[in-house]
């Protein structure tokens, strides 16, 4: 305020610098003298000494190409140069250890303990659990915690799982679970309840810690058209058994085939299952080259709809392929079998059915057909088919549709199967390490129906495929496909063609 009032040269409150005292005259004027005096100086004694360091390094040559004269002095002296400029770069290297910055507050011993019980750590680490408050004369003291009047609990019964073991877990008592199991087998076996089952359990309120709680309700859907409701009154535990109406009417999808089959088809609502068994029956009867965008598909398959909402898809009845409004393929499942017929083929009494032959085994072929020196045995004899290098345990696969006809030891072939295809055509698989199929069972193109071993007369792991045709057996390598021709009788036909007027009579994409 003093400065501002002295002269009004400065503004209210302004922070000034004060001036500088004025350099005096006589120091001025040494300045230059000083300088001048300095440059006579350096170039009288530095300059020819930086003349006589130059040429000393000029005629050492302290740092000539390593590439040249390799093993001369010169070389050595230029080897020295760049082991001394290393030293010195490592000398000289400087050190990257993390700087400990300073604190902005200075914490005492309260505001530490603050922070530890505030913090968010491991408690390994020094972390608390919060602040403990002592008790205050509002506190009473209970003798026991008090225990909820009922739990509710959701369980599902696993795959390898049991009835009684998973009621177990729950936490029922062992009167319970045995009357649970004498309720429930009347209505149903406690074994057949399928896997994936879920349970509604509500457990009551117990008399002491150490007793179970007892059951008060229990409720489940071991069927689809089936609901159980075990539920405890008058002391004791009753059964309620609760009929669901099921609605059986297939259903029928038809749509547009746009840029790929399944994901149109599977667009229109028709489940997973039912759309790879339309895209397998259409590739036994047709080549997917031939269905072009624009074309409509059409598939009916078994449904089940539960009054409460659930569905439950089964197997494809019909699968059909439709262009310019005209079906161009229909295929209907027909016998026993469970193969598909078109209604071309039962018109003319027989149904021709193409299957091509798939590789039985993801491997090589080492052996082919025809006679070689047996590698056991060690003389020549006829080798009656073809083998395949494989790893031990790799699944072997049904070379097509067809019956079991043999499953199980078979001397030198050690464990064997062989399928009957029609026609006469089978095919044989040996040497197997295990068998999954049981004879009189149908399998499918591409079916695992055991795995790869050393059984029998084998000197390592590896599939022996053979294929008969007429009883005896032929190279497997000369056929590519077999054809099966199935005769109808005309009672056959009518009722192929009433059940086909049937089933294209579904309205499509309804969902009842």
């Amino acid at each position: 305020m003093a400065l501002a009032a002295a002269g009004g040269a400065g503004g209210f409150g302004l922070r000034t610098t004060p001036p500088s005292r004025a350099a005096s005259p006589a120091s001025a004027s040494r300045l230059p003298a000083y300088l001048n005096g300095l440059e006579r100086h350096l170039t009288r004694h530095w300059r020819p000494l930086a003349a006589r360091i130059e040429r000393w390094f000029a005629a050492r040559d302290l740092a000539p190409d390593l590439a040249e004269d390799i093993g001369s002095a010169r070389w050595f002296r230029g080897f020295g140069t760049m082991l001394a400029l290393g030293a010195a770069a490592v000398f000289f290297w400087p050190d990257f250890a993390p700087l400990q910055a300073a604190p902005l507050t200075a914490l005492d011993s309260a505001a530490t303990d603050e922070f530890r019980v505030q913090g968010i750590r491991p408690l390994a680490y020094g972390a608390d659990n919060g602040r403990r408050m002592n008790a205050t004369a509002a506190v009473i003291p209970l003798a026991a915690a008090p225990e909820r009047p009922s739990v509710d609990l959701a369980a599902t019964l696993g795959a390898g799982d049991s009835f009684p073991r998973m009621l177990q877990r729950a936490g029922l008592s062992s009167v319970d679970i045995v009357r649970v199991l004498d309720l429930v087998g009347g209505q149903v076996s406690p074994g057949t309840i399928p896997a994936g089952t879920r349970f509604a359990i509500r457990l009551g309120a117990r008399t002491s810690p150490a007793q179970p709680r007892p059951l008060e309700q229990l409720s489940f859907r071991p069927r689809f058209d089936l609901a159980l409701d075990v539920h405890r009154s008058g002391g004791g535990l009753t059964l309620a058994s609760n009929a669901i109406a099921v609605d059986t009417t297939p259903m029928r999808v038809r749509g547009i085939v746009g840029q790929s089959l399944y994901r149109s088809a599977r667009a229109a609502g028709a489940p997973p299952t039912a759309v790879q068994d339309y895209l397998r029956a259409i590739d036994q009867h047709m080549a997917f080259e031939e269905i072009a965008p624009g074309d409509e598909f059409d598939l009916v398959f078994a449904n089940r709809r539960a009054s409460s909402g659930e569905q439950q898809p089964g197997d494809l009845i019909y699968a059909g392929v439709v262009r310019a409004g005209k079906p161009v393929l229909q295929l209907l499942r027909w016998g026993n079998d469970g193969g598909f017929y078109s209604p071309q083929g039962m018109a003319e009494g027989a149904q021709e059915r193409e299957s091509f032959l798939g590789a039985p085994v993801n491997g090589r072929i080492t052996s082919g057909y025809g006679a070689r020196r047996h590698p056991i045995l060690g003389y020549v004899r006829m080798h009656a088919g073809i083998d395949f290098a494989a790893g031990w345990g790799a699944p072997i696969y049904a070379a097509t549709d067809g019956r079991v006809t043999f499953a199980g030891w078979h001397g030198g072939h050690g464990n064997y199967v062989r399928l009957d295809h029609g026609g006469g055509i089978g095919t044989g698989y040996g040497h197997m390490s295990r068998i999954a199929v049981a004879p009189g069972m149908s399998v499918r193109r591409g079916q695992v129906i055991g795995y790869v071993g050393s059984s029998g007369l084998s000197t390592g792991p590896h599939l022996h495929y053979e294929m008969y045709r007429g009883g005896q057996t032929v190279n497997p390598l000369s056929m590519g496909a077999i054809t099966t021709r199935a005769t109808v009788d005309p009672a056959q036909l009518a009722a192929f063609r009433a059940r086909l007027a049937q089933v294209t009579a579904i309205h499509a994409n309804a969902l009842r």
